[in-house]
C-alpha cells in the first residue's frame, strides 16, 4: 500500500512538468500570488489539461498497482474513494493555482500558456500520460533489473555493522 501512495505522489509530480522550484511547498504556503497571477495560473493549468491528466495519472497508477499486487484488488473502491477525496482536481485546484501563481510571474504564466496553446504544446499535453506511464514502467523495470545489486550492497553493509 505504501508503494501505491509513493507512486501516486510521483505521478502527481510528473503531471506538473513546468514546476522546477526547489522549495515550492514552503513558498506556496507563504504567498498565493496576486489575483492576476492566480488568473494566469488558472488559464495555464486549463491549457495544460491538468484535470484530465491528473485523472488519467491516478487511474493508471491505480491500475498498475492492482496489476502488480492482485491481493489489493478488494481495496480498490476504498483506494479510489480516497484518491477522489484528496487527490482529485476538485480538491487540488486552488492549491495548484497558488503553487503556480507563487512560482511564476503573470508574464511567465502567459508565455507558458502561449506555448502550450501551439500545436506542439498541445501535442505534448496530449502525450503526457503516455510518457508518464512509459517513464514509470521504465523506472520500475530498471529497479527490478538491478535489485540484486541493491540487496547485495545492503547485505554487505549490514554484515559490516555486525562485526
Amino acid at each position: 500500500m505504501r508503494t501505491f501512495f509513493f507512486v501516486l505522489a510521483a505521478g502527481l509530480w510528473l503531471t506538473a512538468p513546468a514546476v522546477q522550484a526547489q522549495s515550492t511547498t514552503a513558498t506556496a504556503s507563504a504567498s498565493t500570488g496576486t489575483p492576476a497571477q492566480r488568473k494566469a495560473a488558472a488559464v495555464f493549468l486549463s491549457t495544460m489539461q491538468v484535470e484530465k491528466t491528473l485523472d488519467a495519472a491516478v487511474d493508471q497508477m491505480m491500475t498498475m498497482q492492482i496489476k502488480q499486487r492482485p491481493e489489493i484488488k478488494s481495496l480498490e473502491p476504498e483506494m479510489r474513494a480516497f484518491t477522489a477525496k484528496y487527490m482529485s482536481w476538485a480538491s487540488l485546484k486552488e492549491d495548484m493555482i497558488s503553487l503556480y501563481a507563487t512560482e511564476f510571474t503573470e508574464k511567465e504564466l502567459k508565455e507558458l500558456t502561449k506555448f502550450y496553446e501551439t500545436p506542439v504544446g498541445q501535442k505534448f499535453v496530449g502525450k503526457q500520460s503516455v510518457l508518464m506511464q512509459a517513464g514509470m514502467e521504465l523506472g520500475q523495470r530498471r529497479v527490478q533489473e538491478n535489485l540484486p545489486e541493491l540487496q547485495r550492497t545492503i547485505e554487505a553493509k549490514m554484515k559490516s555493522q555486525e562485526e
